[in-house]
């Protein structure tokens, strides 16, 4: 981790990106955020974002207090791109939904590592959470094979 940025330049292609440090991050491109003792904020990478397109509609299956799963869908997001189930990147209890997106949908585009969260969960974050320079190897190799160079 850089002493002097609290987020690590990514470009790779036509894509470019600041990843914070003090994220973890899924190989299913989202991220999970420390709030509190067990209580993360979790959101879209900008990588998901941009597959996604200008989001458009969301709905959130979870209810404050269910038990969650990794990799359970806990909703589904609608961009103009694509429609896509949102799953859950750990086990614990479903916290609620980022009421800010009620309002501003695209929040998820212009502050995805901020204000454009999704939704909060009480746990513990799965092992396989990449930190900001192991998601910036798993992008590289996703890109190299949606460019066709399987490396």
């Amino acid at each position: 981790m850089s002493e002097t940025q609290p987020y690590l330049r990514y470009k790779r292609s036509k894509f470019s990106t600041r990843l914070p440090h003090d994220r973890r991050y899924t190989a299913a491109h989202m991220w999970v955020w420390a709030q509190g003792e067990e209580l993360w904020r979790v959101g879209f990478t900008k990588f998901a974002l941009r597959m996604l397109g200008d989001p458009v509609e969301f709905e959130f299956e979870a209810a404050d207090g269910d038990p969650v799963e990794t990799g359970q869908v806990v909703g589904w997001i609608e961009g103009f791109k694509a429609v896509t189930d949102v799953f859950c990147p750990m086990e614990g209890t479903f916290v609620g939904t980022n009421p800010a997106l009620d309002q501003d949908l695209d929040l998820l585009h212009s502050s995805p590592y901020e204000s454009g969260w999704l939704f909060s969960l009480r746990g513990t974050p799965d092992l396989g959470c990449l930190d900001a320079q192991g998601y910036s190897d798993l992008l590289d190799a996703t890109i190299d094979r949606m460019q066709g160079q399987d490396a």
